[in-house]
């Protein structure tokens, strides 16, 4: 009796290489969400949309339009009002030359009426001051004079301010290198003391009641400005005026200055110096003398109306 061989079982197949990766296969065989596919299917039955580079490019244009017609509005809003702006602006520079030339002519007004006030006060301070007229014209500005003097420039030092003590350390200011009020009414004060009998600064002449100030680091001299360098003529004997100057009080406090802080000072001995007469005179009382009426002294009186320094 033959005997059968025995039955191989061929067993299950072998599993895929990619049997654990389920998942991600899935993903890959349904790369588009079901929705997302309906819909898609569903736009493109009904032939609706355009192509997304279409839309894109609408989009640009139609911007681009609404920027030229905001430009195309504003320039011509800016044209229409043009005109107008320049004819305001016309108006405004018409006005500005107009006030400017009446504030110009009336400057020249005042300053013609104060020459022709100060000329007529000269002129009753010479007629009635009797024979003592010279002597009072003199004494108080009142007309041009000329003859031997000194020249004194002082001017400000040359480098920065400086610091330390000094004659000026308690006048309330810092020491600086620059001339102050002070310091010219010292060295005024110091010609005349030496025995100046008239005196100018830049060519501003000078009485017994006139005023040296200052408005912040300006010098005013009645109220007029001056620039540095200051120049200072006084008529007197030159040679002794320059010694008295020197050797007086005022003089050293001159020569302080120079050494402790670079103001520059020089002086000279002039044999002819010229002097103006000062710029307005205000003459409150003028008495001539016989007549019916005579003062006391026999003398005309006065009074140039001016702050004392």
């Amino acid at each position: 009796m033959s005997q059968q061989p025995p039955v191989r079982s061929t067993g299950s197949p072998p599993p895929r290489p990619d049997a654990s990766m389920s998942l991600l296969n899935n993903v890959i065989d349904h790369a588009l969400d079901d929705g997302y596919a309906e819909a898609t299917a569903r736009r493109a039955a009904e032939g609706g949309g355009l192509p997304r580079n279409l839309r894109a490019k609408l989009g640009v244009a139609a911007g681009l339009l609404l920027a030229a017609v905001v430009v195309t509005v504003g320039a011509a809003e800016a044209r229409i009002s043009a005109p107008v702006v320049a004819k305001e602006r016309q108006d405004l520079i018409d006005r500005i030359e107009k006030e400017t030339s009446t504030a110009d002519r009336l400057e020249a007004d005042v300053e013609r009426i104060r020459t022709e006030v100060g000329e007529r006060q000269r002129q009753a301070l010479q007629q009635h001051g009797g024979d003592q007229a010279e002597l009072v014209a003199l004494l108080s500005g009142a007309t041009p004079v000329h003859g031997p003097g000194v020249r004194l420039v002082v001017d400000d030092a040359k480098g920065t301010d400086t610091g330390g003590g000094g004659p000026r350390e308690s006048s309330g200011f810092s020491d600086t290198g620059r001339v102050r009020d002070r310091d010219m009414q010292r060295v005024v004060n110091g010609l005349w003391e030496s025995g100046a009998e008239a005196v100018a600064i830049n060519g501003q002449r000078l009485t017994s009641l006139s005023a040296i100030r200052a408005a912040g680091d300006a010098i005013l001299v009645d109220n007029k400005p001056l620039v540095p360098p200051y120049t200072v003529l006084a008529i007197g004997d030159g040679q002794r005026l320059s010694t008295a100057f020197q050797d007086s009080a005022d003089g050293q406090y001159l020569h302080v200055l120079v050494e402790n802080f670079g103001i520059r000072s020089r002086i000279s001995v002039e044999g002819d110096v010229r002097l103006p007469a000062a710029p307005s005179l205000t003459v409150r009382t003028a008495e001539p003398r016989g007549a019916g009426v005579a003062t006391p002294s026999g003398r005309a009186t006065a009074d140039t109306g001016k702050g004392t320094s």
